[in-house]
C-alpha cells in the first residue's frame, strides 16, 4: 500500500470538535479500506497567501490539518465526498512515490548500507552502567537514613 499525505484546509470558524469529526471521518474511510493512519498533525490557524472565495464569503485564514496514511491506490477516487463538505475550504491528497519502507527497506541492499552508517546504540552496554548506578543510589539512601535518625 502506498503512503499518502492528506491536507485538509478548513474554515477558521469551524470548532475543534467538528474539525476532529471530519478528520475521524477520513480516518474511518481509510480504515474501512484496510488502510492505516500513521500520523496526524495540526498546524492550527494559518494565514492564506490569497483569499479563497466560497458561497458564504472570502477567507483569508484557515485551519490546516495533515494526515499521513497508508491506503490502497483506489483511495484517492473515493475521497470526492469531501468536495461537498461545507466545513472545508480545500483538500489535497499527495501520494509518496518511490518510498521504501518496512521489510522492503531492510531487504534492499541500499537500505542495509544505510543502517550500517548509524553507530550501534549503547543499549546493550547499559547493563554495566546500571549496576554501578544502583550501588551509588543505595549508598546515598543509607546516608540519608542515617541523617534522619
Amino acid at each position: 500500500m502506498p503512503l499518502y499525505e492528506c491536507m485538509l484546509l478548513m474554515k477558521p470558524t469551524v470548532e475543534k470538535v467538528a474539525l476532529m469529526d471530519l478528520v475521524a471521518q477520513v480516518g474511518r474511510h481509510a480504515y474501512r479500506r484496510n488502510g492505516v493512519i500513521t500520523d496526524i498533525k495540526s498546524f492550527g490557524r494559518v494565514f492564506l497567501g490569497y483569499a479563497i472565495k466560497k458561497r458564504d464569503g472570502r477567507y483569508y485564514k484557515g485551519q490546516l490539518m495533515q494526515m499521513t496514511m497508508m491506503a490502497p491506490p483506489s483511495f484517492n477516487k473515493e475521497l470526492h465526498y469531501l468536495n461537498k463538505e461545507d466545513r472545508l475550504l480545500r483538500w489535497l491528497l499527495v501520494k509518496h512515490r518511490n518510498t521504501i519502507y518496512g521489510l522492503d527497506f531492510l531487504n534492499d541492499e541500499d537500505g542495509k548500507r544505510d543502517l550500517l552508517n548509524y553507530p550501534r546504540a549503547g543499549l546493550y552496554n547499559m547493563k554495566d552502567r546500571d549496576e554501578d548506578d544502583e550501588d551509588e543510589d543505595e549508598d546515598e539512601y543509607a546516608e540519608g537514613m542515617e541523617e534522619t535518625k
